[in-house]
C-alpha cells in the first residue's frame, strides 16, 4: 500500500503548482494523509478527489476546525498510524504528540515545516515539511510505504 502525506498547505485554493504536485506525487496512492493547516476549505475540497483522510491544524479556519478532529487513529493493512497537527514550540513536540496518540506504528504530524522521516524506539515519527512553505529551502512532501514494515520518504518537489 502506498499513502501520500502532505501537511501545512497553507493556501486559499488550490495553485497551479499544487496541482502540478498532487498529480505527478500522489496519481498512484491508495489515500493521502493531511496533517492539518489547509487553511481553507478549498484546499479539503480538492483533495477529496484521492482518499483523504485529515486533521485540522492551528491555522485551519472555523469550518475546517469542525468538521476534522484535531487527532486521530488509523489502521491501514495491520498497522496503526497516528495523524497530529502538532503546536508550540519544535524542542520537544515528537515527545508532547506521542503522548496524544500512545500505541502506534507511525506517527505523522505536521506544524514544523520541517520535513522529518526517522524511528525512535521502533516507532516512525514521519512529518512531510510543507509543499509551500518549507523552512528548508526546498519545498517537500511525504510518501509511506506499507508493507513488512512501514517506510517513509521524503519527496522535495
Amino acid at each position: 500500500m502506498k499513502i501520500g502525506v502532505i501537511s501545512d498547505t497553507h493556501l486559499r485554493e488550490p495553485t497551479v503548482e499544487l496541482e502540478r504536485i498532487a498529480l505527478a506525487h500522489f496519481n498512484d496512492v491508495n489515500m493521502i494523509l493531511h496533517a492539518g493547516d489547509f487553511v481553507d476549505q478549498h484546499i479539503v475540497d480538492f483533495f477529496q478527489r484521492w482518499n483523504l483522510i485529515a486533521v485540522c491544524g492551528n491555522m485551519d479556519e472555523g469550518e475546517i476546525r469542525s468538521s476534522l478532529p484535531q487527532k486521530r487513529t488509523i489502521d491501514v493493512s495491520g498497522f496503526k498510524i497516528g495523524l497530529i497537527h502538532g503546536w508550540g514550540s519544535p524542542i520537544g513536540l515528537e515527545k508532547r504528540i506521542k503522548g496524544e496518540l500512545p500505541s502506534v506504528d507511525c506517527l505523522i504530524y505536521g506544524h514544523t515545516h520541517y520535513p522529518v522521516n526517522h524511528k525512535r524506539g521502533g516507532l516512525l515519527f514521519f512529518n512531510p515539511g510543507s509543499p509551500t512553505r518549507s523552512l528548508t529551502g526546498r519545498n517537500t512532501i511525504g510518501i509511506l510505504s506499507l508493507e513488512k514494515e512501514i517506510k517513509g520518504e521524503i519527496i522535495k518537489v
